[in-house]
C-alpha cells in the first residue's frame, strides 16, 4: 500500500492530523464553525497515494454526502477526481470508521434531495453554487455489503 501524502493545505493536514491521533475526539468542527467533519481517506489518481480529507458531515440515514464544492472554485477539489478513479473510501466519523462505496449522484430527482440536505447541514453551500458556473457534484458514499 502507498504511503499517505497530507495535504498541501497546512490547516488540512494539521486538522487530519489533530483527527485521527485522539482516535476521533478532537479535531471535529471545521475550523471555528462548530459544525461537525469527517475524514475521507481514498486513493490518489496521479500518484496511488493514500489521501485524507476533512469533508462536512452530512448524513442521509446511514449514508454519507460527500459534496465537492471546493468554496465555489471554478474547478473541482483534487479528491472530486480520486473519488471518480477508485471509488472505495474509507470514512472516520468521530471514532467510527467504515469502509464504504462511493458513487456520484447524476439523477436530478435524487441530486436535488440530497442537495437539501446537504445545504440545511451546511447553508455555505447554496453560495458556492451560486459563485461557480460548474454544478458542483455530490457523492453518495454507502456501506459496503
Amino acid at each position: 500500500m502507498s504511503d499517505y501524502i497530507p495535504s498541501p493545505r497546512q490547516w488540512v493536514a494539521e486538522q487530519v492530523e489533530l483527527y485521527e491521533e485522539s482516535g476521533g475526539t478532537a479535531g471535529l468542527t471545521l475550523r471555528d464553525t462548530g459544525l461537525p467533519v469527517i475524514i475521507v481517506t481514498n486513493r490518489g489518481w496521479k500518484t496511488g497515494a493514500i489521501r485524507k480529507t476533512p469533508l462536512m458531515r452530512v448524513v442521509d440515514g446511514n449514508n454519507y454526502i460527500l459534496v465537492a464544492s471546493q468554496g465555489g472554485a471554478p474547478q473541482h477539489p483534487q479528491w472530486y477526481h480520486n473519488l471518480k478513479a477508485d471509488p472505495n473510501v474509507e470514512i472516520r466519523d468521530r471514532t467510527e470508521v467504515s469502509v464504504r462505496r462511493v458513487r456520484e449522484v447524476v439523477d436530478a430527482v435524487e441530486r436535488e434531495r440530497l442537495w437539501s440536505i446537504a445545504v440545511k447541514a451546511f447553508p455555505p453551500y447554496q453560495e458556492y453554487q451560486a459563485k461557480t458556473k460548474r454544478l458542483i457534484p455530490i457523492f453518495l458514499a454507502e456501506p459496503v455489503k
